[in-house]
């Protein structure tokens, strides 16, 4: 869903910060085992999120326009939570930047270097710790921080992240869509802005096993990769122009996840689960199809899907997929394969 008004409602920018769930501000009357536990749960849920993310950016970049370094890593910012003090009395940190998850497969990952909530006192020859903070829980740290590495990635071709204590990795990126994926501290939905995808900690795909939840990953970097937010700024966020891109973006799902080593069929079995519960609620409006007339779109892309994986190894969409919009700004040449 592209929806720019869920966006400004609870997108915290790259920093996400945690809430003051307990409303207690004294270190010492705060149980830290459960802000800690607090924590964990949000952890697991964003590492979740990366992990899928990572799998659906990495497996299409050589389809996707715009492409950039990545490594997987991503960062956490004490500063940003209600409460900076106890959160880092819960984690045992005495600054405040850490490491947050590193995406499964991802070079961060694969080093075994990145383990959560390691403290971070270098990214490059910057230490982000003395940046400062502008405002309370302010996420702008954050942001800077992931700019900086992406800058760093580009400028350099790696990254040297300092740990508390000496120890300094060097981390090498490789390419992948144009997409950062963020886990929103509160909010049931899920939404793309062109250059990210947010979904809410409360979100019910959560619920699903990894390749269904996969699926709902797959639409919202749909709208991305296919240019949908610039086109609707373009063409005008009218009813039917939305539904167009809704219903491409189902489409693609398939596409997206057979690139990234999914069964594409899995598009379809989310859409099955998910449809005749919540049909009547962000998935069932006149801005959609019904869900029964969803799954049937995306079942209709498998079968050419499963002919390209067999004979070619890839499911090229920036090559053979049909588009639902006609757009000098979201459409691309009948040859074009990645670059950005």
């Amino acid at each position: 869903m592209v929806l720019k008004r869920f966006l400004s409602r609870f997108l915290l920018a790259n920093g996400l910060a945690l809430p003051a769930l307990f409303g207690i501000s004294s270190l010492a009357a705060y149980d830290l085992a459960q802000e800690r536990a607090a924590i964990d749960a949000f952890q697991v849920a964003d590492q979740r999120l990366q992990d899928v993310g990572w799998r659906l950016a990495r497996g299409n970049a050589p389809f996707c326009e715009r492409t950039v370094p990545s490594t997987g890593l991503q960062l956490q910012d004490l500063r940003t939570y209600s409460e900076p003090e106890i959160g880092r009395a819960a984690l045992g940190l005495n600054r405040d930047f850490a490491v947050q998850t590193a995406a499964r497969g991802s070079p961060a990952a694969s080093s075994g270097r990145f383990t959560r909530n390691r403290e971070i006192v270098g990214l490059g020859r910057a230490d982000p710790n003395a940046w400062p903070v502008r405002a309370e829980h302010d996420w702008r740290r954050l942001t800077r921080a992931h700019d900086h590495l992406a800058a760093l990635l580009i400028e350099n071709g790696s990254v040297a992240v300092r740990f508390a204590g000496g120890e300094e990795v060097e981390i090498e990126p490789v390419e992948v869509c144009v997409t950062r994926f963020e886990l929103s501290s509160e909010g049931n939905g899920a939404a793309a802005d062109g250059r990210r995808v947010v979904i809410g900690i409360k979100f019910p795909g959560f619920r699903y096993d990894e390749a269904q939840f996969a699926g709902v990953v797959a639409h919202e970097l749909a709208h991305n990769v296919l240019g949908h937010s610039e086109w609707l700024d373009a063409h005008g966020r009218k009813r039917r122009h939305v539904r167009r891109t809704e219903r491409e973006a189902d489409r693609l799902m398939p596409w997206l996840l057979a690139n990234a080593g999914y069964d594409p069929r899995d598009a379809v079995r989310f859409m099955e689960s998910w449809g005749p519960g919540n049909d009547g609620w962000i998935f069932r409006r006149r801005t959609h199809d019904g869900w029964d007339e969803r799954a049937e779109f995306i079942a209709a892309e498998i079968p050419r899907i499963e002919a390209l994986m067999a004979t070619e190894g890839e499911a090229d969409w920036s090559r053979y997929f049909t588009r639902e919009i006609d757009t000098q700004i979201a459409a691309r040449k009948p040859d074009t394969k990645g670059g950005g």
